[in-house]
Parts: C-alpha cells; sequence; structure tokens
C-alpha cells in the first residue's frame, strides 16, 4: 500500500503526521517495517526525526544538450521543437540554457545535421538506508540553485520501491505544484493534513481538487486544533472527507517537535491513534463504496 501524507500550505505538519505513522507502524509491524519516502527535495526534514543511517547515494543528472558548432548550421529546428524555450537561435549562433531544459531530448531528435548530443547535468543526490527503530528511508536532495524538483522526485521513486507487503508513505512538498502530484502520483491514499483556520480551509480545498483530477480517495487529518471550525467540519461532510484524527494545539508538543523529538515521543498514545487510522484506510480502501 502507497499513501501520500500532503497538504495545501507549508508548515501544517506533514512531517510529524508521516514520521508518526511510520514510527508506529515499525513498531506493530517490527517484521516488515514501512518504507517513509521524503519527496520535498528542496527542504526534506523527515531525517532531522528518524536519525536514519544513510548508507547509500546516487547522483540525479538531467541529460541537456550540448551543441557542435563545427557542424551546426543554425537552422533552428531544435528551437522550434522546443517547448520550454531551453534552446534558441541567434543569428549563427545556438545557444543552451540548462535551467529550462526538461531533459526531453527533442532537439537532439531532430537535428538535421546531428550537431547536437546530450550531457548530464548533475541536479541533486538520492540517499537511502535504515534508521534505528525500523523505518527504511530515503530522501533526494535537489542541488541549491537548482530550479526543478519534479525529476530528482521522479527518481527518488522509482529508485526506492516498497517490496511486496510493505507499507509505503510518502512526505510530500507542501502546496499543489508539480513536485505535489509528482509526489503523490501512483497513490493508493492521500492523507490531508489542514488546520481549523480559513487559511487551512482554503489550501484544503486546492489539495482535494488534486486528488480528485488524479482519481486518488483521500482523508483529513487536522492538526493545531483547539476548537470545531464549523466551516472545515461543514466542507469535510460535503465531499464526504473522513476527519480520521484531531491533533491538540498543544505548546508541548510544538516545543518537543522543534528539539527534533517526534510525536511518538511526546506522547506515546499517538502510536495507537495511528495505527487505528492506518486500519480505518486499509478497511476503507478494501470497501471503498462504504461510507
Amino acid at each position: 500500500m502507497k499513501i501520500s501524507i500532503a497538504s495545501g500550505k507549508g508548515g501544517t505538519g506533514k512531517t510529524m503526521v508521516a514520521t508518526g505513522l511510520a514510527l508506529s507502524l515499525a513498531a506493530r509491524t517490527p517484521e516488515q517495517p514501512p518504507l517513509l519516502v521524503d519527496c520535498d527535495v528542496e527542504a526534506p526534514n523527515a531525517h532531522l526525526f528518524l536519525h536514519p543511517k544513510l548508507t547509500e547515494k546516487q547522483d540525479v543528472a538531467l541529460l541537456i544538450p550540448a551543441v557542435d558548432d563545427a557542424k551546426c548550421t543554425s537552422c533552428g529546428e531544435c528551437a522550434k521543437v522546443c517547448q520550454f524555450h531551453a534552446i534558441v537561435v541567434l543569428g549563427k549562433k545556438t545557444l543552451v540554457f540548462p535551467q529550462l531544459c526538461h531533459g526531453c531530448g527533442s532537439c537532439t531528435l531532430v537535428c538535421p545535421e546531428a550537431a547536437i548530443h546530450e550531457i548530464p547535468d548533475k541536479m541533486g543526490v538520492l540517499e537511502r538506508g535504515p534508521s534505528e527503530t525500523g523505518v527504511w528511508f530515503a530522501h533526494g536532495v535537489l542541488d541549491i540553485g537548482e530550479p526543478m524538483a519534479v525529476p530528482v522526485i521522479r527518481q527518488l521513486k522509482k529508485w526506492v520501491q516498497p517490496s511486496p507487503g510493505q507499507v509505503a508513505l510518502y512526505d510530500c512538498p507542501p502546496g499543489t505544484s508539480c513536485p505535489v502530484v509528482e509526489s503523490v502520483r501512483g497513490s493508493d491514499y492521500l492523507l490531508l493534513v489542514t488546520e481549523p483556520t480559513p487559511f487551512g480551509l482554503h489550501d484544503l480545498r486546492l489539495a482535494v481538487q488534486v486528488a480528485i483530477e488524479l482519481g486518488i480517495p483521500c482523508g483529513v487529518i487536522v492538526n493545531r486544533f483547539h476548537s470545531p471550525y464549523p466551516p472545515l467540519e461543514e466542507y469535510c461532510a460535503e465531499k464526504n472527507l473522513p476527519v480520521w484524527l484531531r491533533i491538540p494545539f498543544d505548546r508541548a508538543i510544538a516545543e518537543s517537535l522543534a528539539q527534533g523529538k517526534t510525536l511518538i515521543e511526546v506522547d506515546p498514545h499517538y502510536s495507537e491513534l495511528f495505527c487505528q487510522v492506518f486500519e480505518g484506510i486499509t478497511a476503507y480502501l478494501s470497501n471503498p463504496t462504504k461510507e
């Protein structure tokens, strides 16, 4: 089973939920601990809570075009086929802009003079290894200054595949843009973390729309819960979104997280609650028509 943990905005507690769920499942089934993949490659932080031993590494590179000026006739066919304007012809000079290139290879294919070849351009690194708590962990780290997270996320998900019967948890980037879509794609269930505020509800609506477009069932965890927020409750009821858990607005939780402690360390009772969430999701997926 693949479960993605996401939200429409940053700072809602996605990583807190992802690590808490992973630790709970690892304690329940130590013979087959879950896989936690941190897909927030621009600012990965799950490793700060799980302290994994990152024993394996792999560079991520995008193949970008390089032009042989001796062969190039400046015909402009490469520029015509590029949808991202990563290659342009100015007079008799063909210029490549690596930051705009998506590595599709179209320019290489259409060049009539075979004047273009592809070279790797490193953009990030992948790391993986076990944590002391038994959770199998992997994350990607985008190099500083690189503009595109999607290729790193895509390669990360290919590099770390769950074994048969293993639960895979994907800690997604915040928002609803392309990195989130790539992280969530292929999941069996989407767990959305939100807050009982107008901003939280606004961004939850956007995240639910992404789930609908991708055809992925979703449910909600409300973090920083202090009292019922009627618009949020009404929206969840209207969309038939199960609210699996409400985590209170507690200063002790915030202080502990700031010190690098997990929610399970703050209150071990959450291990049971997270297992109940997982059981509820499993039951729903086995019978999605039953509300």
